[in-house]
C-alpha cells in the first residue's frame, strides 16, 4: 500500500485516523500498532511474520543487555543483535548479488555455477534494519533507556508512516514520544500535519509521477537511438523525479506523524541549492546522513584521526556503504564511490575554490549530482556508462520523443520549486508554510488549498497507471 493510492487516501487513512482520535490515550499506541501491521501486511503478507519475530528477539536481547553489569556479556549481546539484523539484511538484500558475481567468476574459470533460489526483497528492510540497530546501540551506549513494554518497541519499529521509506529515526530521538505525545496532540498541530501531507502528495503525484513517466521512456530507450539533448533530458527528468518522489514521501510521513502527535526529523532541505557535494549531503536524505555519521563514521574515527589519508578513507568507506545500502548492484556502489570522491576532493582543495563563488557554485554541484543519478537509475555499470557516453558525445538526432501535453509545465514547476529558496524571500515563504505559527486566516487558506490539491491528485491517480515509489525497493 502506497500513500498515493486511492485505497490509502480514501479507505485506510480515514478509518485509521477515526479510530486513533476516538481511542482513549492508553490505547492509541495499540491502534498505531494494529494499523501498521495491516499497512505492512497489505504489501508483504509473508514478511510481516519475519518482521514481528525479529523485533521480539531484539527486544529480549536488548532487555538482557541493559540489565547486565558484565561488559563482556553486554558486548556479546550487542554483537548478537547486530549479527542477526545485518545477517537478515545481507541474506535478503545482498545474497542474490554476491551469488551472481561469484557465478560469473566461476564461469570465467570453467567452474560450475552455484545453484541458488532467488530471494524476494522484503519491503523497507533497509530502513527498519537501521532503526533496530540504532535501538540496540543507543541502549548499549546508555544514550537512552530501553522501552519497558514490548508493544511500545513494536510500535517504534513498524510505525507505518516511516516504516517503508523513512525518515530513518534514531531511537533516542523518538523514545519519549512513543510513551507520551500529549504536548503535540493539538488540533493546530494535526491540521499542520494534514497540510504537510497534502504538499507531499502533490509533489509525488503532480511532479514526480509526470517527470518519472518520461524519464522511464528515455532511460528504457537504447542510448544509441537518443540524441544528446534527449539523453540529458532523461537524466534531468530523473533528477527531479527522485527528489520530488522521495521528499514528497518524507513530507507525507512527517505529516502523518504530526497528525498523531509525533515530531519526526526533517529529511530534505532544498538539496539542489547545495553549493558543494558536502553541502548536498547535509540537505539530502538528512536522516541517513545522521545515521551514517553516528553509527559508522564516528566509530571509524571520524575527523579525529592522525592523517588525512585515514580521514579520506573513512569518508570514502562511508559513501561506499551508503551506495551499497541503497541497492545490491554495482551501479549503486559506483554512485557511492563517485560522491565519496567529490567529498574527498572538496576536503583536499576544491572546497576552498568553490567557497569564493557563493551561490554560483550551484552550477558545479547540480551537474555533478545529475550525472551521478544516471548510475543510480540504471543500477548497473555497463548500461549507465553507455548512457553517459551518449550524454557526452554530440549526436543531434534521435527518436521522435513526444512527451505528455502537460510535461513542460510540470518540468518548469519542478525547476522552480527546487531552486526558489535562492530567490529573495524564498526561505521566508518556506518557513512560513512549514514551521511558523498559523493564524485562523492561514489555516483557512491552507485547508482550502489542501482540499483542491487532494481532488486534483485523486483525479490524476485514478486516471494514471504510473505511480511507483522509488525508495520502496530499498
Amino acid at each position: 500500500m502506497v500513500f498515493s493510492s486511492i485505497v490509502f487516501l480514501f479507505c485506510f487513512l480515514p478509518l485509521f485516523l477515526l479510530l486513533y482520535f476516538i481511542a482513549d490515550g492508553k490505547y492509541k499506541n495499540a491502534v498505531i500498532l494494529l494499523g501498521s501491521i495491516i499497512f505492512y501486511a497489505w504489501g508483504a503478507p509473508r514478511f510481516i511474520f519475519v518482521l514481528l519475530g525479529t523485533t521480539l528477539i531484539d527486544f529480549l536481547i536488548v532487555r538482557k543487555m541493559d540489565g547486565s553489569k558484565s561488559l563482556w556479556l553486554r558486548r556479546s549481546l550487542l554483537c548478537l543483535s547486530l549479527g542477526i539484523n545485518l545477517g537478515l539484511l545481507f541474506y535478503f538484500k545482498y545474497s542474490n548479488f554476491f551469488v551472481d558475481n561469484l557465478n560469473q567468476i566461476f564461469q570465467s574459470v570453467g567452474l560450475h555455477a552455484i545453484a541458488w533460489t532467488r530471494l524476494v526483497l522484503p519491503i523497507g528492510i533497509s530502513f527498519y534494519t537501521f532503526e533496530t540497530i540504532t535501538y540496540v546501540v543507543d541502549v548499549y551506549r546508555k544514550v537512552h533507556k530501553p522501552l519497558k513494554n514490548f508493544w511500545d518497541y513494536q510500535t517504534y519499529i513498524i510505525l507505518f508512516p516511516k516504516l517503508i521509506a523513512g525518515p530513518i529515526i534514531r531511537y533516542h530521538d523518538i523514545a519519549d514520544q512513543i510513551q507520551d505525545r500529549r504536548a503535540y496532540e493539538t488540533n493546530d498541530y494535526r491540521l499542520r500535519g494534514l497540510y504537510r501531507f497534502m504538499i507531499g502528495l502533490s509533489k509525488k503525484v503532480l511532479l514526480a509521477n509526470v517527470l518519472g513517466a518520461e524519464a522511464d521512456v528515455l532511460f528504457n530507450t537504447d542510448p544509441n537511438q537518443l540524441s544528446t539533448g534527449l539523453a540529458w533530458m532523461g537524466a534531468l527528468c530523473y533528477t527531479f523525479q527522485i527528489y520530488f518522489d522521495f521528499s514528497g514521501y518524507s513530507d507525507m510521513a512527517i505529516g502523518l506523524g504530526m497528525m498523531m502527535g509525533f515530531r519526526f526529523p526533517e529529511n530534505f532541505n532544498n538539496p539542489y541549492t547545495a553549493t558543494t557535494i558536502t553541502d548536498f549531503w547535509r540537505k539530502w536524505h538528512i536522516t541517513l546522513g545522521a545515521w551514517m555519521r553516528s553509527y559508522l563514521y564516528i566509530p571509524l574515527g571520524g575527523n579525529r584521526v592522525n592523517s588525512k589519508t585515514r580521514l579520506y578513507f573513512n569518508l570514502w568507506l562511508v559513501f561506499l556503504a551508503s551506495g551499497l545500502w541503497h541497492g545490491a548492484a554495482w551501479g549503486f556502489v559506483v554512485w557511492g564511490a563517485y560522491h565519496g570522491l567529490f567529498l574527498i576532493l572538496e576536503r583536499a582543495f576544491l572546497g576552498k575554490w568553490l567557497s569564493k563563488l557563493g551561490n554560483f557554485s550551484i552550477l558545479y554541484t547540480f551537474p555533478v549530482v545529475l550525472i551521478g543519478w544516471v548510475y543510480f537509475r540504471l543500477e548497473h555499470f555497463t548500461p549507465a556508462s553507455r548512457y553517459l557516453a551518449r550524454m557526452f558525445s554530440w549526436q543531434p538526432s534521435g527518436i521522435n520523443w513526444q512527451p505528455a501535453a502537460d510535461f513542460y509545465f510540470f518540468l518548469v514547476c519542478a525547476i522552480f520549486f527546487s531552486f526558489f529558496t535562492i530567490l529573495p524571500g524564498g526561505k521566508k515563504i518556506q518557513f512560513g508554510v512549514f514551521h511558523a505559527d498559523y493564524s485562523s486566516k492561514k489555516h483557512f487558506a491552507l485547508a482550502l488549498a489542501s482540499l483542491v490539491l487532494l481532488l486534483v491528485c485523486a483525479g490524476r491517480i485514478s486516471t494514471a497507471s504510473f505511480n511507483p515509489f522509488i525508495y520502496f525497493r530499498f
